[in-house]
């Protein structure tokens, strides 16, 4: 049975680096055929402890990730339930309340992986901690009674919400193989996506709770879903699992043969940080492209999460009809990230799904900004934009740590795309200025322009693989009898 798994492993190494050095575009099904034959393949074990893995993992951090989700955009809908009214906030007031949340992003995340990545920290516990204390926060938000009560709430809610979506794909990172990270990412990603469904749809029933306890319907709003997540701190503590290695809940058997792949797919990764070239990893264009580009595609995110109610209730529907409206944009881009990724994982390529993405994102802007008529068709828009954003993230967040070893680097990278990345929501917290409403000319406008602006950064990222790859192909080519290259620094990159 040892020599089976081994062989898997080495097999699964193989697949990926056939895809990655030869034709990126290729199946790997087609590549599973041209295996030595005297390699033998157990697909079902690889596929019982894959399984295992993804109802152990996914399941968790996505919920945890969809509760992120219904805390981070809930104001959107406490604002057509009278937020504003209900706050005497100024004409500017909500965007301040939006992009004062994403302050800690900047400067908490990096730190927060680093202190997870800790041997003395347990993900679940650091984890956990924040989740509860985000749900109380959550809850105090519909309790405040002044505008200046609101944005302090806000930015501590950012503090403790800033290390959740980053440790939590970190964690997804460390326990799968290059072709299985964007599937896995979109299903993390659907979560939350879906959790702007179900705050959409509570936020609908919430509002009928308007002057229940002489609260209002807002207030409501805030003070259930923080009542969620205060709750869902207690499955955190239990259920989030430990970095593979450090980790109990598989067997010493599963956690062999989990480690051997994950090996034979990475090169025994370093665990010790002390002789990290930090220098390195910090300058690594690869974080700093990708990170780019989870930006351009995060302000289409950040706009649909904290503007899709306003712009529906723009488009004549009245402001609880709007709330459930905004469900199917959501389930559009949910479906297309699923189907697009699990494609990609299939052949081995990336950038063939993210190009096409970009350009019907691209499409839905240019109708906002074009203001075509009937309304329908802007609603037809959202659709659109939602489709190619939430294509393209999972992919991004898959192609990065794909092409990144060692845990400092996971943990530095996941932590500048997502955390860096979601700054773009400085951006779309800003640039729908009420007073523009409804055409929002500055909001699509810049919309668009960095959306469009994602096909460039695609072309010189694909440009620094290619040069890269050629220079590790004649790096291999030098190599004297019996060398080989130090596959944690001299390794190819993945399309």
């Amino acid at each position: 049975m040892k020599d089976t798994t081994e062989a898997v492993v080495t097999a699964s190494g193989a697949i990926e680096e056939k895809v990655a050095s030869n034709n990126p575009a290729s199946s790997i099904d087609d590549t599973f055929n041209e295996l030595h034959d005297d390699t033998l393949l157990d697909a079902r074990e690889d596929r019982r402890l894959t399984t295992k893995i993804d109802f152990k993992v996914i399941p968790i951090l996505g919920l945890l990730y969809l509760i992120c989700f219904l805390d981070r955009t809930n104001i959107a809908n406490a604002k057509i339930a009278g937020l504003e009214k209900g706050l005497n906030m100024p004409s500017t007031g909500y965007n301040t309340a939006l992009w004062i949340f994403y302050i800690p992003f900047v400067l908490a995340e990096i730190p927060s992986n680093m202190i997870m990545i800790m041997p003395q920290i347990k993900p679940n516990i650091w984890l956990g901690c924040q989740t509860f204390i985000l749900g109380v926060l959550g809850m105090c938000l519909g309790l405040t009674h002044s505008y200046k009560g609101l944005l302090a709430l806000r930015f501590l809610m950012g503090i403790f919400e800033t290390g959740l979506p980053a440790g939590a794909g970190l964690l997804i990172a460390s326990y799968y193989r290059k072709s299985e990270l964007s599937y896995r990412f979109a299903l993390f990603f659907a979560f939350g996506e879906s959790g702007s469904c179900f705050s959409g749809l509570l936020a609908y029933a919430l509002e009928g709770l308007q002057g229940s306890a002489g609260l209002a319907g807002w207030r409501w709003i805030f003070l259930v879903e923080g009542l969620i997540t205060i709750v869902f701190s207690i499955f955190v503590f239990i259920f989030v699992p430990n970095f593979p290695a450090r980790d109990t809940w598989l067997s010493e058997k599963d956690k062999t043969n989990l480690l051997k792949r994950l090996e034979a797919d990475k090169g025994i990764e370093s665990k010790d940080n002390s002789q990290v070239s930090w220098k390195t990893v910090v300058f690594d264009y690869k974080i700093w492209l990708m990170t780019l580009l989870f930006f351009c595609a995060d302000i289409s995110a950040g706009s649909l999460s904290s503007f899709n109610p306003t712009i529906l209730s723009q488009l004549g529907w009245q402001a609880r009809k709007a709330q459930v409206m905004t469900i199917p944009v959501w389930i559009v881009g949910i479906c297309g990230a699923l189907s697009a990724t699990y494609l990609s994982g299939k052949f081995g390529i990336r950038w063939l799904f993210v190009l096409p993405a970009i350009a019907i994102s691209v499409t839905g802007w240019s109708i906002h900004l074009r203001q075509v008529q009937p309304a329908s068709v802007r609603y037809f828009a959202q659709f659109l934009i939602s489709f190619g954003t939430f294509v393209q993230m999972p992919l991004y967040i898959g192609w990065l740590t794909a092409n990144l070893r060692g845990q400092a680097s996971q943990s530095f990278g996941t932590a500048i795309q997502l955390g860096i990345g979601n700054c773009a929501n400085f951006v779309s917290s800003n640039i729908f200025i009420t007073t523009q409403a409804p055409k929002y000319p500055v909001g699509f406008g810049v919309g668009l322009g960095l959306t469009s602006f994602s096909f460039v950064v695609t072309f010189v990222l694909l440009l620094t693989i290619y040069i890269h790859n050629n220079k590790i192909d004649a790096k291999k080519a030098a190599l004297a009898p019996g060398e080989k290259l130090d596959d944690q620094v001299d390794y190819k990159y993945v399309f």
